[in-house]
């Protein structure tokens, strides 16, 4: 029998699955597939894919059934467990010089500051990691199972410089891990967090020629401006970009996206959104951006934007609204193209009135637009004086995942109870924002 240690806690059985029909329960502990005991998501995720395969559980009073299942290749059983990972969270040993979390303020919750470094999260979750935490036998068996895509945050291809911005004396080594993930076919996403006067100018091309190689396996790769926040003592200086920096970055990465797309059909080197608002020029055409896949990274995350709004606006039907008037409150990075779609929408329906607010980010420094990190204490200190209407409107990637708390621990309701005011989150796609405001 196999080592019965690590016990995967239940947590969720669906409805109608095959879980359901064998009689698992919340609570059961997965011991074992096929006589393996399972290390994590990885080895679950590969045992069950066969179509005949034998579970062992354990149940609440140390019962074990060994149940045989007969079921189509690769159906899930349906149970959702305790820990996603099935797993403990891999902490990032790195001290690299452009880290959000080493910039964060004292006193929040214990979960802002853990630094994940995990590349089973990078397969799940699409997080990014540095290679510098993954074992040869990790590797080993992401080639094995060939988990694709994984996501790795190489910054740069210089070697000696990789090893000054992670503050770690292996991460150019680790750039050979590289190497081995190609040869075995696993597809891979790329980032680099761009560091005025570090990695930018010559390194950047040096880099993107080194990246052009893993091509056509490495899908991608993002060119993201460092986040400068305001607790920044005692750390590395950085300076922020200028318009003047941003247009040499999209200059530079247009010409590589030239030549990729005319030898391997892939555009491969993206700017974020940030550099062309930075620069004042208008967002690339859709299909710039190999079907946006870097959304997660700030690319091509306006663009869509736009192209669902219009489309969704475009087949909206003629309609009797009820004059309203409304409110949004957004980051200052949106903020110019959130106001020009509440123009359009006001335009075709002008019995609705859409008040839209940049709210500036105070909490962690002007330098930081997003509107992901906007904290409810800034909203509320910038609006209680203003015309809100009958309803304010959020956007939803202010609030932690599931949940209605934004980063300073404030909730909705707590805001509403501060403004007076009905709030809506809105989801972040276009369709979403022509709904909430005519249906």
């Amino acid at each position: 029998m196999p080592n019965k240690k690590k016990k995967h806690i239940i947590k969720k059985v669906l409805p109608g699955s095959i879980a359901e029909e064998l009689e698992m329960e919340a609570g059961d502990k997965l011991l074992a597939i096929d006589n393996t005991e399972i290390e994590d998501i990885f080895d679950y995720q590969f045992l069950i894919q066969d179509t005949y395969i034998e579970v062992l559980i354990e149940k609440p009073d140390g019962e074990q059934w060994l149940l045989e299942v007969d079921k189509e290749f690769d159906e899930d059983l349906g149970i959702e467990f305790e820990n996603g990972l099935m797993d403990e969270y891999r902490h990032c040993h790195n001290k690299c010089i452009f880290c959000f979390i080493d910039q964060m303020p004292k006193g929040m919750r214990d979960t802002l500051y853990f630094k994940d470094d995990d590349s089973r999260l990078s397969f799940l979750q699409g997080n990014y990691v540095t290679l510098t935490n993954m074992s040869d036998h990790d590797i080993d068996r992401i080639c094995r199972y060939h988990l694709s895509p994984i996501n790795i945050s190489f910054q740069t291809m210089n070697p000696d410089l990789r090893c000054k911005m992670l503050n770690n004396r292996f991460a150019g080594e680790a750039l050979k891990k590289v190497d081995v993930l190609k040869e075995a076919g696993i597809e891979m996403n790329g980032q680099i967090v761009l560091c005025k006067g570090v990695n930018d100018g010559k390194e950047l091309e040096f880099s993107i020629t080194e990246l052009m190689k893993y091509l056509p396996e490495l899908k991608s790769v993002s060119v993201v401006p460092v986040g400068l926040s305001k607790y920044r003592e005692g750390l590395y200086p950085l300076e922020p970009f200028t318009k003047e920096d941003a247009c040499q970055v999209i200059d530079m990465i247009e010409k590589y996206q030239a030549i990729c797309y005319e030898k391997y059909g892939l555009h491969f080197i993206h700017a974020s959104d940030e550099w062309y608002i930075l620069a004042g020029r208008e967002m690339p055409e859709e299909d710039r951006y190999d079907g946006y896949l870097q959304l997660e990274n700030g690319v091509g995350m306006l663009r869509l934007l736009l192209d669902e709004f219009h489309e969704a606006l475009g087949q909206s039907p003629a309609r009797d609204l009820p004059p309203r008037e409304v409110s949004i409150a957004t980051g200052r990075l949106p903020f110019p193209y959130i106001k020009r779609m509440a123009q359009e929408l006001m335009d075709a329906y002008p019995q609705i009135t859409i008040h839209v607010y940049p709210i500036t980010n105070y909490f962690f420094g002007e330098t930081i637009t997003v509107s992901g990190l906007l904290t409810g204490q800034d909203i509320f200190a910038q609006l209680k004086d203003k015309s809100l209407g009958e309803a304010l409107y959020l956007p939803q990637n202010i609030l932690r995942s599931g949940e209605d708390v934004l980063l300073d621990d404030i909730t909705v309701s707590d805001l509403e109870k501060a403004l007076q005011v009905p709030i809506n989150i809105v989801k972040s796609n276009g369709c979403d924002f022509v709904s909430a405001f005519l249906d």
